[in-house]
């Protein structure tokens, strides 16, 4: 399914044009046309992913519970580094609790490591040792411990690595005639998008244009564009349709199903009588479901109210296509403590989010490592409706065994 995707998006010229609901998205499609129109580079078989899948626990009326899927990540997917990290500080916590036993119970927990062999992985089929991996970087990084966990996971690998902005691609960066990527004078065998994933990540025209040159480069992007604009809501909900996980999975059934049942209601917003009915469908009932526009960074999903405040602005617009809407999932709350910098230690009822992050490295058709590499668990409270880490809003946690 990983192999496939993202070529039947590019493939799929209506769905892109759904996708290209602001100007700057425009841009980055031809950037995707211009690559299929040019000679392939030698390592264009070669693609990278480095995934996080998002979970929350529904509850049903009849008391029975099942994993749903929110979203997936297939750019930047964050917190691989810190939630490397907590598992043994949430052990020490306990073990000074008293509670020695309840440590044990805690999962281990390694994204970092499962990230990082990816990326050596890509690296290696790439062919140059004298190649670095550049992580693609914000200009003020939040989150940069994160990122470095990561990067010291390479170095333990003896693999070189460099962080550069889209301003530094944009003055130094150029292609040899060969197409290979060099950046202040150093050739890239990957290109690790930590940054590029909203539209206001590129403040100018120069990061688009340093974007474009990235993609046309023989460098091997994580992600390259059509497996970024896989991981749009828009993907998602088409995946969710009636007959097409079943063009991904001919003739497993089974396989289909387990996929299926993970996924919450999801309706397209598309100009046309599915689309009116989605409108109406949500105006009547805007409690039971989220309205979720083409965004990642979290804080971007809209609620309640506000949900037929803009659907009353947008439903005869074109605009509307920008959504999905999703059923609301309905997780129970629990009771934990939230610990924050100045903030009071207090018991809240407290909602969790999982997530599950994948690597996999595909050359031509050979699957070279697909894994499940770990896991990240969010927990929040439950008076707050969206909003994550980087928010200030959730805190990161850890699975207890019981």
């Amino acid at each position: 399914m990983a192999q496939r995707i993202p070529e039947e998006v590019i493939l799929n010229s209506a769905l892109v044009e759904n996708l290209a609901n602001e100007a700057k998205d425009i841009a980055l499609h031809q950037g995707v046309l211009m690559r299929l129109q040019e000679s392939p580079n030698s390592s264009e078989s070669i693609v990278l992913g480095l995934n996080r899948s998002d979970y929350m626990l529904d509850q049903k009326e009849d008391d029975t519970s099942s994993l749903k899927q929110i979203e997936i990540n297939t750019i930047a997917a964050s917190f691989g580094g810190l939630s490397s990290r907590t598992p043994d500080v949430h052990r020490l916590i306990l073990k000074l609790a008293g509670r020695p036993e309840e440590s044990q119970r805690i999962l281990d927990n390694n994204p970092a490591a499962g990230l990082a062999a990816g990326l050596a992985k890509a690296w290696e089929l790439y062919g140059s040792e004298k190649a670095v991996v550049m992580f693609l970087v914000e200009e003020t990084q939040r989150n940069i411990f994160d990122q470095r966990c990561v990067e010291y996971e390479l170095w333990k690998r003896n693999i070189p690595t460099m962080r550069k902005r889209f301003d530094d691609v944009s003055a130094t960066g150029s292609l040899d005639q060969d197409k290979r990527l060099f950046v202040d004078g150093k050739e890239v065998a990957v290109v690790y998008f930590r940054n590029g994933y909203m539209p206001d990540n590129y403040t100018s025209e120069q990061c688009w244009e340093a974007r474009l040159l990235m993609e046309r480069s023989m460098a091997i992007k994580c992600p390259d564009i059509r497996t970024h604009l896989t991981g749009t809501k828009k993907v998602q909900q088409v995946l969710a349709r009636p007959g097409v996980l079943e063009k991904f999975f001919p003739g497993q059934p089974g396989v289909v199903e387990q996929i299926r049942v993970t996924f919450a209601g999801l309706y397209t917003l598309d100009m046309g009588p599915e689309g009116d009915k989605t409108v109406e469908m949500a105006l009547a009932a805007p409690d039971r479901f989220v309205l979720k526009p083409q965004r990642e960074g979290g804080g971007n999903n809209i609620y309640g109210s506000e949900i037929c405040q803009v659907l009353d602005q947008v439903k005869g617009s074109v605009e509307r296509t920008a959504y999905i809407l999703m059923d609301k999932i309905t997780p129970v709350p629990v009771q934990n403590y939230l610990l924050r910098q100045n903030g009071t230690l207090k018991i809240s009822q407290c909602l969790s989010e999982l997530g599950v992050f994948g690597a996999y490295v595909r050359r031509g058709k050979d699957m070279v490592m697909n894994k499940c590499v770990g896991h990240l668990l969010r927990t929040k409270s439950s008076e707050h409706s969206d909003g994550g880490v980087a928010a200030g809003v959730a805190v990161l946690d850890n699975p207890l065994l019981i």
